[in-house]
């Protein structure tokens, strides 16, 4: 009877473990898991920048030259600083993968052309002439 016993324990040892580790949170596992968590939210909106640098935000993917023209002239404006304005309308001519969209930005040092592409359906390049 008491190898019974002993047995019937380990049984019920066996089957409340499971259940004790459902039940039971451990505080310092909970800190880790979220710290966990915050780290792979980091990465991976690290390997989303690395994927698309020049991403316009606000614009998501982008698929029509309206919203390639709206895209660049921002980028532009942007980078000619705070005082900028656009001149003019953007124009936004078709390519094989994107467009190419060409405009003017006044700021304090007079006027500066532009040209910005988009492919892939994100802004991957801008130059200030």
């Amino acid at each position: 009877m008491k190898a019974t016993a002993r047995w019937a324990g380990a049984a019920l040892f066996l089957l409340a473990t499971p259940l004790h580790a459902q039940i039971v949170v451990v505080p310092r596992h909970v800190v880790g898991a979220a710290i966990v968590s915050d780290i792979v939210a980091d990465r991976q909106a690290q390997r989303d920048a690395r994927q698309t640098p020049y991403a316009a935000p606000g614009y998501g993917s982008i698929s029509t030259a309206a919203a390639a023209r709206d895209a660049c002239a921002e980028k532009a404006l942007h980078q000619a600083g705070p005082s900028s304005r656009l001149i003019g309308s953007a124009r936004a001519s078709t390519m094989s993968t994107g467009w190419e969209v060409e405009g003017v930005v006044g700021s304090g040092d007079g006027d500066i052309p532009f040209v910005c592409s988009v492919r892939n359906g994100s802004v991957s390049g801008i130059l200030l002439k």
